[in-house]
């Protein structure tokens, strides 16, 4: 199954797929509204504001697994990150990425893009994957990667 056939759904429950991104270059991040690295907000916005006119979007799956550092519901994650961090780049309902209720597309991420030593589980809350516009998962960063850093690594493939 490609990337763009796995269903998700919409931060307001709305079930769809990753398609209408199909070509673009997307960042896919788990987030946590709670978390000591939640300020990557800012940088994750900056990032979506300055290359989305060139084919790139982040795509934001808020995740309760690490410290339940994202407890609250969408319309609670949705305020917090349109009020505090001004977030517009999509977000999706919340997931699990490890575990048995892992959801489908973080196990296609971690089975295309281990960790150090292969290891497939998430570690932290902004873990990120990079995906190329047809699909494939070109790379996986640390939760402590700042999106500024990753930036200069992205903007050369668009």
């Amino acid at each position: 199954m490609s990337i763009y056939e796995i269903p998700v759904s919409t931060l307001d429950g709305t079930p769809t797929t990753l398609e209408r991104y199909r070509g673009q270059l997307l960042l896919i991040v788990n987030v946590a509204s709670k978390c000591g690295l939640t300020p990557q907000y800012t940088g994750l916005e900056a990032m979506h504001e300055h290359l989305a006119p060139r084919g790139f979007s982040v795509l934001g799956f808020p995740c309760n697994q690490f410290g339940e550092q994202e407890p609250g519901s969408e319309k609670e994650i949705e305020t917090f990150c349109s009020m505090t961090y001004g977030v517009t780049f999509p977000m999706f309902a919340k997931v699990d990425v490890n575990g048995p209720g892992a959801h489908p597309l973080w196990e296609h991420l971690k089975s295309e893009r281990p960790g150090l030593l292969g290891t497939e589980a998430i570690k932290w809350n902004f873990t990120k994957f990079l995906v190329a516009r047809d699909g494939a998962v070109l790379k996986r960063f640390s939760p402590t990667d700042e999106p500024a850093a990753i930036e200069k690594e992205i903007a050369p493939l668009l």
